[in-house]
């Protein structure tokens, strides 16, 4: 039976056995592909659920949920276009996108979704991520311990009555600028895309110095093909690091983007909107709930009360989103965001400041073997005319020696001093031609004689 399972069941393709292995290989653009992800169970069959990591804003815990992306576009309120770029199968540059209910982060391993409630990262075995999940909950750990004893102190400074001496004199200002809870997720996820980026950069420029050293000292095919692939993969960080910048650049750039990453500013304006709305239908009901109890509810007077009704939540929606494009607008107050991302775009362009010298560096060890070959080649052709000089020489005497060499009888030839005067006018006259040679190579700066 189960010999003809075998012969009937088509074999499995190659791409489908090996797509565990194929996975972990560096894709052509350098980049490190998304590690410790497992393809095969990636998605559920059927279902298309996926591991995610949340991490709560309000506690800094963190578990692993599994949700299909149908839940996630509902829940964090994004397009199916935004999704993919999370997408752990394809290589996308890095992103950074600001939408109405969350932040689409694509930092090099770093993906997820961050909202004014929790971080959605998606799940995987890299250490970077790891990193990151107990990084996030440490420092909102930390900034819960500091927002209660910034009220702790201001009730110390009430109870002391000292007005002029506070709490804030002896060890500074007591009511800092606590950043909200997006901003401190994406400054984690800034800060590990950064030192991914800056300790491969330092690991190249460590791997590049004595590599070009080296082949300066001695040029071989071993050295050239070695520096080759450390070129490529130079070319390809920098183009990582350069999308980096490019885009917290391009978020520094528009006031608009930025102010639309303010997630928790939105959503307190949106609770309170909706709840000045809620307070003016409840009493809108209550007003026509006294009329309603000294005369009959008649079925004509209910089709304008519902209208009304309609009206009044059409006004609190539009009030919401008067609210919004005003935040839009510029009204939001975006220099704590302006100044995050200026610190890590200090960061991202010192890295790419490595990249650049490194490949300058590259650049002038190639223009430097290049005139090392160029002065070889020179002094070849040099030697090869005067191998071509001297030959010419010593075609003078194949010339004289055909000459006497043919048939034929003169009175030279009875002389027996005559084969050595023709032998020494010969060479006295190859000798002086050679010369004369070498006087018009100096003459015209053909060689350094």
């Amino acid at each position: 039976m189960a010999d003809l399972k075998e012969r009937l069941l088509p074999p499995k393709p190659a791409s489908a056995i090996n797509l565990r292995d194929a996975s972990y290989r560096p894709s052509a653009s350098g980049r490190q592909p998304f590690q410790g992800v497992d393809v095969l169970g990636l998605k559920k069959r059927g279902q298309g659920l996926r591991s995610w990591i949340r991490v709560d804003a309000a506690t800094g815990d963190s578990q692993v949920i599994e949700v299909d992306k149908f839940t996630i576009m509902r829940r964090c309120d994004l397009p199916a276009r935004d999704l993919r770029l999370l997408d752990p199968l394809f290589v996308y540059p890095s992103t950074i996108l600001g939408r109405e209910k969350a932040i689409v982060v694509n930092l090099e391993q770093i993906r997820c979704i961050i909202t004014a409630d929790e971080v959605l990262l998606l799940n995987s075995l890299d250490s970077y991520v790891l990193q990151y999940v107990v990084e996030l909950q440490r420092r909102l750990k930390a900034a819960g311990g500091g927002e209660v004893w910034q009220s702790e102190g201001a009730e110390l400074n009430r109870r002391m009555g000292n007005s002029n001496r506070s709490l804030g004199d002896m060890f500074g200002n007591t009511s800092p600028d606590y950043l909200p809870f997006e901003f401190r997720a994406l400054e984690v996820a800034l800060e590990a895309a950064c030192t991914f980026l800056d300790t491969q950069a330092a690991e190249l420029e460590i791997e590049a110095y004595p590599l070009l050293d080296e082949l300066t000292s001695k040029i071989s095919t071993l050295n050239l093909e070695r520096v080759r692939r450390l070129k490529s993969r130079l070319v390809a960080l920098t183009r990582r690091v350069q999308k980096v910048r490019d885009e917290i650049e391009q978020l520094m750039d528009d006031d608009g983007d930025m102010a639309e990453m303010y997630l928790t500013e939105k959503k307190r304006r949106m609770d309170s909107l909706f709840s000045v709305g809620d307070q003016s239908v409840i009493g809108y009901r209550s007003n026509d709930g006294t009329q309603s109890i000294s005369a009959p509810v008649s079925p004509v007077s209910s089709p304008p009360e519902s209208r009304r009704l309609e009206k009044t939540v059409s006004l609190a929606r539009s009030l919401a989103r008067s609210s919004m494009r005003s935040s839009e607008s510029g009204t939001e107050n975006i220099e704590e965001l302006e100044m995050l991302l200026e610190a890590y775009f200090v960061v991202i362009d010192s890295s790419l400041n490595k990249l650049t010298s490194l490949k300058e560096y590259i650049d002038d060890t190639e223009d430097f073997i290049n005139i090392q070959l160029d002065n070889v080649r020179n002094q070849l052709i040099q030697f090869e005319l005067l191998l071509t000089t001297a030959t010419f020489v010593v075609a003078i005497f194949g010339v004289v020696a055909g000459i006497f060499g043919m048939n034929f009888m003169i009175p030279l030839f009875d002389n027996p001093s005559a084969f050595t005067w023709v032998l020494s006018i010969t060479g006295v006259t190859g000798i002086i031609i050679f010369c004369s040679f070498l006087w018009f190579f100096r003459y015209k700066r053909l060689m350094p004689l």
